[in-house]
């Protein structure tokens, strides 16, 4: 009897854990397995919520499936054998991460959210610019006005609210102008960083379907038609197929509210030159003059009509809006978050790389005035000071070491970064040691180059 009372409890114990294995593996196979499979599925897609795929937004969205970038081999590898001739695929989300690694991570970039119909000549310049949500119907005015190939990058913050209404706001408006479909491409950055400006530059520059860029803040109203000037002058098409980066005087009104309404802007110099001459509009971020002295505003006003001169008076914290190539001049640094900085160091890694500064004198563009988180510009900009001492001395070493290895500074190319990097603590000895500048190239470098149009 007790031999029987101990199997008895020995089958029970054994049906008990039975039950226990059997209740876990189903759990697993249809309740844990699912939700981890959905949990992996939502979080390479966090960035995407559930309500992209909602009826209003997929007639209108592309898929937001990750592309694939793929490499074949070269045919000179096929010839020996030695490719492959199926390409090899990639993910393009992973190379799109790798591509911006210098930005803060995790985000996730979403190319051609939205895609143009237009079809747009290379030789073209598109606006590369940046927006955020609460300067849409900025935006919206400055579509309108430049009737020419825009690429914008939004940053969408990666909460489903700011997401879902974001993502409305923006259809919403790029739907209702004809223009706006016809010329702008879209391209969302969505994470949890705010004013990468850097990175967003360059998403928008990379993404630009034409051979020619300008760098442009949202908040500038274009007064005169810079673009089809340009694009009518064979001499600056060919500086800019050389190389070069043309500059589009920046303005303000004085009185904020006079700078609120771009309606009243001049729309020529003539005009311009008036308000100057009244002072009711000065030369942009006036209270900061290395930011933008160095276009020199006093030969802007004297020059003639179809004048284009040279910057000659360089200096680090310049930076302008300026047109260039879209392919060959450095990228901006994208170490860089916040105000501050960001983009004088576009600007300084391209002077260094040997790009030569020309001022369109019958140009300018006008800044729209609207109020700035003074506390956060104040505070991004005590750190990004130092980020950009540190930046300065970095590239200078890099491109003294460049230019010396390859023999460059006594040729051109190496003038900039000869004469900008001899003054920049840390570095003046090692640019005492690379050869000086010929007497020749020197004086080239300094003359005040005019270019008619």
């Amino acid at each position: 009897m007790r031999f029987l009372n101990r199997s008895l409890r020995t089958v029970q114990l054994f049906t008990f854990l039975y039950v226990i294995v059997a209740v876990l593996y189903a759990s697993h196979f249809f309740l844990i397995s699912p939700l981890c499979t959905g949990l992996s599925f939502l979080f390479n897609h966090s960035l995407l919520p559930w309500y992209i795929w909602t009826p209003s937004l997929t007639d209108v969205s592309p898929s937001i499936q990750s592309s694939v970038v793929e490499w074949k081999s070269l045919e000179i590898s096929l010839e020996y054998n030695l490719g492959y001739s199926q390409p090899f695929l990639i993910d393009g989300g992973l190379f799109l991460s790798k591509t911006l690694s210098c930005s803060m991570q995790p985000s996730r970039t979403i190319p051609y959210f939205y895609r143009a119909n237009g079809t747009f000549d290379p030789d073209d310049i598109t606006i590369a610019t940046l927006i955020t949500s609460n300067r849409f119907q900025v935006f919206r005015r400055l579509v309108e006005r430049y009737q020419g190939p825009i690429s914008v990058t939004i940053h969408v913050h990666n909460s489903p609210t700011h997401m879902q209404n974001l993502l409305e706001s923006l259809h919403t408006l790029y739907t209702s102008s004809e223009t706006m479909t016809t010329y702008v491409d879209v391209h969302l950055v969505i994470d949890s960083f705010d004013r990468q400006f850097n990175t967003w530059r360059n998403i928008s520059r990379l993404f630009a379907r034409t051979n020619f860029v300008l760098m442009l803040d949202i908040d500038f109203y274009i007064c005169t038609d810079f673009r089809a000037a340009m694009r009518r002058s064979k001499s600056v098409m060919n500086k800019l197929r050389e190389g070069a980066a043309f500059v589009i005087p920046a303005f303000e009104y004085v009185n904020y509210a006079a700078g609120v309404d771009q309606s009243a802007f001049p729309q020529d110099k003539q005009e311009l030159l008036a308000l100057v001459k009244s002072k009711r509009i000065r030369m942009f971020h006036a209270s900061w003059g290395p930011g933008h002295n160095s276009t020199d505003y006093k030969k802007y006003y004297t020059a003639s009509t179809g004048d284009i001169y040279k910057v000659t008076q360089y200096q680090s914290a310049y930076e302008p809006y300026v047109v260039f190539l879209k392919e060959g001049p450095p990228w901006c640094n994208e170490r860089f978050i916040g105000y501050g900085g960001n983009k004088a160091a576009c600007l300084f890694e391209m002077y260094l790389s040997g790009v030569s500064f020309y001022v369109l004198a019958d140009h300018f563009i006008v800044h729209q005035n609207h109020l700035y988180e003074e506390n956060v510009r104040k505070n991004e900009r005590r750190y990004n000071r130092k980020v950009y001492l540190e930046f300065k001395e970095e590239m200078c070493l890099r491109y003294l070491k460049k230019y010396h290895t390859s023999g460059l500074p006594n040729g051109a190319q190496g003038l900039n970064a000869y004469h900008e990097c001899k003054g920049i603590k840390n570095v003046e000895r090692l640019t005492a040691e690379v050869s000086p500048p010929s007497p020749s190239d020197a004086a080239s470098s300094s003359e005040y180059q005019i270019l008619k149009s």
